[in-house]
């Protein structure tokens, strides 16, 4: 006859085969053996080479079924556990890990099956924790960049002496402009004059100031223009209307030579004109410019990019608003570097010109 055991009995029979089993896998885990685990009733266990230990490095926790990964620690929870078991088994493991310095934030459970389905390969883990290699500039690139530089230097100083040699009176005649603009109308793209600026031969401020517009503004443009609401508004007394500002850019170009960068933009926002054999625009001047890019057309290039290569200036700088003074400055400083020569070839032009009309 079979014996007879109670419910109690039975469960207290079943809860003692359990903890066997719990502790059968953890004294192979902790003993990290070579190969696979055995089959139990439970289905295949993980292979003992992918549970890796943590117990050497200070950083980690001490329990060996955790696992780092990406700074986060992933404590696999045996399958087979009560809900009671697998609850004491996560306060114990938790305990664990704070005693070895991890925050409960970077502590996280799976179970067996879970762990082996969401854990990252290693090839993507290896991609996300790998350092970025350092860029380091060659060596050819640093001493082509250093002559250049110095060449640079030279000619602006040769430049420079050559400047200082031009007569005041000769100075004179020079006055450089640049305007800002802000976008009007339904679609922003019609410009009106916000900022209107002009200097002399050595950079001394003739005219700079706010421009009032009466109009809905659409585009303030102000990433370009560095120009804000409350410098046009109508209400802002330090700012001049169109008409002031006309008047007052007319009387200075009177009988003077206008030195700046894409005029025709300028003079027409300001609604004048000024002779043409004494105008003097550098994104108009041949040796500026550049062929397109199937040849042909010669296209003018950016002011930023002149006046670095051929002054070594830096203007407009990126996030930064232009500023109309410094854009006309850079003009003038652009224009001297050329001034002997660009003067040389209108008198060599003039000169042809008139020969050409007496026969």
């Amino acid at each position: 006859m079979a014996p007879f055991f109670s419910k109690k009995a039975k469960a207290e029979m079943r809860s003692r085969k359990r903890r066997k089993q719990n502790a059968a896998t953890a004294d192979e885990i902790d003993g990290g053996g070579s190969g696979e685990y055995s089959q139990t009733s439970n289905g295949t266990k993980r292979a003992a080479n992918e549970m890796q230990s943590t117990s050497d490095d200070s950083d980690e926790p001490r329990n060996k079924k955790a696992k780092m990964i990406n700074g986060q620690v992933t404590i696999i929870v045996p399958s087979n556990l009560t809900a009671k078991e697998a609850k004491k088994f996560r306060k114990d493991e938790r305990r664990k890990a704070r005693a070895d310095g991890v925050p409960d934030d970077k502590i996280q459970f799976k179970s067996q099956g879970q762990h082996q389905s969401d854990e990252p390969s290693k090839e993507l883990t290896e991609s996300t924790t790998k350092k970025p290699k350092k860029s380091f500039p060659r060596i050819n690139d640093l001493l082509s960049q250093h002559a250049t530089q110095k060449k640079l230097q030279e000619q602006t100083a040769k430049q420079s002496a050559i400047n200082d040699a031009v007569p005041s009176s000769e100075k004179e005649k020079y006055i450089a402009i640049d305007c800002e603009m802000v976008g009007v109308g339904s679609s922003g793209s019609k410009s009106a004059l916000a900022r209107a600026s002009a200097v002399d031969w050595e950079g001394n401020i003739l005219l700079d100031t706010f421009v009032q517009v009466p109009e809905r503004v659409t585009d303030f443009r102000t990433h370009v223009s560095g120009v804000r609401s409350k410098d046009i508004s109508p209400k802002n007394d330090k700012a001049m209307t169109h008409s002031q500002v006309r008047q007052a850019m007319e009387a200075l170009l009177m009988d003077k030579i206008l030195v700046g960068h894409a005029l025709k933009n300028d003079l027409s926002v300001l609604l004048i004109s000024h002779p043409k054999k004494d105008t003097r625009d550098t994104a108009k001047y041949k040796p500026f410019m550049r062929p397109g890019r199937v040849g042909g057309k010669m296209r003018p290039r950016k002011l930023r990019d002149l006046v670095w290569e051929n002054c070594g200036l830096e203007i407009q700088r990126k996030g930064v608003g232009h500023s109309s003074v410094e854009d006309a400055r850079a003009s003038m400083e652009l224009f001297k570097c050329v001034r002997g020569r660009w003067e040389k070839e209108l008198i060599g032009k003039s000169l042809g010109g008139g020969s050409r009309g007496k026969k």
